[in-house]
């Protein structure tokens, strides 16, 4: 069991215990945070992130957010570090933390180390008014944080945009893309995984009972026998997991993936690239 698994526990008893539905509770928890507080950031970003400073990262990590969400429930991110050109360092990860959610680590993406990846961009879950945080470790050791302010409320106790029969039927379905890269811009990818994604606050409307968690835990993707990314993930990233990225082309003519959910089962493909790509 991953760490997220372990974390979240505590949090989802808890917010199943307060009675009232999740949606309203995070409703009533938004009156009075229009105006962004650093409380609940200074008390977990300790346990985070082992008491390391975090350095400003203005300028070099940035992030991309709505200042309100359409939707709470797919609220898109986007995730990248602008190096200059006579900067030798490299990415090694990037986590996001959503300041008010649950669970508040949402994701870590760990970079390979030849991969180049520099940008990422996913879905997520808020459940309520909160700062989104971006943490990025160079290959210098340091971490360096931005963040975002972002007005959603319940996106972790939303029921599921699809039908779970059908969601049960596709689990673990795969798609892959690739895109031509723009002028002297590295190419990118996009991998969509179907699953549930179930944040253990959404109920059951027939039964009324809630839902058990269930979601993606761990996912790796390989260009050829090199490792591009993994990421550790949690009740954050939205229902039918989307994960786009750029890279560095290594002449290998196949991407795979793997991806472990909270039920220990394994979901993996595989797919050949245009020789363009290469």
């Amino acid at each position: 069991m991953s760490i997220f698994s372990r974390a979240i526990v505590p949090a989802l008893m808890a917010a199943i215990y307060l009675g009232a539905p999740p949606a309203a509770r995070a409703q009533a928890a938004n009156v009075g945070q229009d105006q962004p507080s650093e409380e609940t950031w200074n008390s977990i970003k300790g346990d985070i992130f082992k008491n390391r400073p975090i350095l400003d990262g203005s300028g070099l990590v940035v992030l991309d957010a709505p200042r309100r969400a359409e939707d709470s429930a797919i609220v898109p991110i986007g995730m990248r570090v602008n190096f200059a050109g006579d900067d030798t360092r490299s990415l090694k990860s990037l986590t996001l933390v959503i300041d008010e959610n649950p669970a508040p680590v949402a994701g870590t993406f760990t970079i390979g180390p030849r991969s180049g990846v520099t940008s990422i961009s996913t879905r997520v879950r808020v459940n309520s008014y909160s700062y989104v945080r971006l943490v990025a470790e160079l290959s210098d050791g340091q971490l360096y944080g931005v963040k975002a302010f972002v007005k959603a409320s319940g996106g972790c106790s939303a029921p599921a945009s699809s039908n779970a029969d059908a969601t049960r039927s596709m689990l673990g379905q795969m798609k892959f893309r690739s895109f031509r890269p723009e002028s002297v811009a590295l190419p990118e990818a996009q991998l969509m995984l179907r699953h549930p994604q179930n944040s253990g606050l959404q109920m059951d409307q027939l039964t009324r009972l809630y839902i058990p968690p269930f979601f993606i835990e761990n996912l790796k993707i390989w260009q050829g026998d090199d490792l591009l990314l993994t990421m550790d993930g949690g009740i954050a990233i939205s229902e039918d997991p989307n994960i786009r990225f750029n890279y560095r082309p290594n002449g290998a003519a196949k991407f795979r993936a793997e991806a472990i959910d909270t039920s220990q089962k394994m979901f993996r493909d595989d797919w050949l690239i245009e020789k363009s790509m290469l």
